[in-house]
């Protein structure tokens, strides 16, 4: 255990030495969220207008929402530096040493842990300054990052669990743009439940991106703390469900090499 919370440390530090060298990078992926915000959020602010949709204003229904799509297309694109390390030799040359392989792919869900933790921060922040409130306060805000955290950390296992299996750029592109964009309106990320047709508020029970969403949506409006600890553990069993298919991924990519 010791070795390999060592190494997931030192691998981890190398990602992120990568990620300071090309800060850039963190600013650039929070482009689309500055968007969605800003545009959609006048676009749409008079929807709340409608009977049942319940919320105040529309920033208070969408920033959540944005924090968790941000979470998710962000961790969904860990793969790409995955298949990098596979194209140049670096992966081939990890396996040569000691180090302990579950930290391979640990320190790369940790790396895309620390970008989800600082995008979330910054959008709650953009958020506050567009005229959302965080009702649970302090508690709400560690809340709605933990819920991003466990579902960034899902989505990069995934990520990195295809890029293992395929090792080429394209099939991870035409994954994640295939069941990203689906899996953010088959939520409640834009529009409440009870305004969409039945058969989307059936399927958003089962879709992960939509657990999230909700408890960090009950985390800021600090109500009923008991549905944030449920959608909690949900994902949580979701991120270790998608950790053993990265790990089964990783043995298939150790048995063709």
């Amino acid at each position: 255990m010791r070795t390999f919370a060592a190494d997931t440390w030192h691998l981890y530090l190398r990602y992120m030495r990568n990620t300071l060298r090309l800060p850039i990078w963190i600013a650039v992926t929070l482009v689309q969220p500055v968007i969605w915000l800003f545009l959609y959020g006048q676009l749409f602010r008079r929807i709340v207008e409608l009977p049942g949709f319940g919320e105040v204003t529309y920033i208070q229904h969408l920033t959540p929402g944005v924090v968790i799509m941000t979470a998710m297309f962000g961790s969904a694109w860990s793969g790409m530096s995955m298949i990098r390390d596979l194209d140049e030799g670096i992966m081939d040359r990890l396996l040569s040493t000691t180090v302990h392989r579950g930290a391979i792919i640990s320190a790369r869900v940790m790396h895309a842990s620390f970008t989800v933790l600082v995008q979330s921060m910054i959008i709650l922040l953009m958020g506050l300054a567009l005229g959302a409130r965080i009702d649970g306060g302090v508690t709400g805000v560690v809340a709605i990052i933990i819920l991003a955290l466990l579902l960034g950390a899902s989505f990069s296992a995934i990520s990195n669990g295809i890029a293992l299996l395929a090792r080429r750029e394209e099939t991870l592109i035409a994954v994640v743009n295939f069941f990203g964009l689906p899996l953010v309106f088959l939520s409640t990320a834009f529009i409440a439940a009870d305004l969409m047709p039945g058969w989307i508020r059936s399927v958003s029970e089962f879709n992960p991106v939509n657990w999230a969403i909700l408890g960090s949506r009950s985390a800021m409006l600090g109500e009923d703390w008991m549905l944030v600890l449920q959608y909690s553990g949900l994902l949580l069993a979701f991120v270790l469900v998608c950790s053993y298919f990265a790990t089964l991924a990783f043995r298939v990519y150790q048995r063709a090499s």
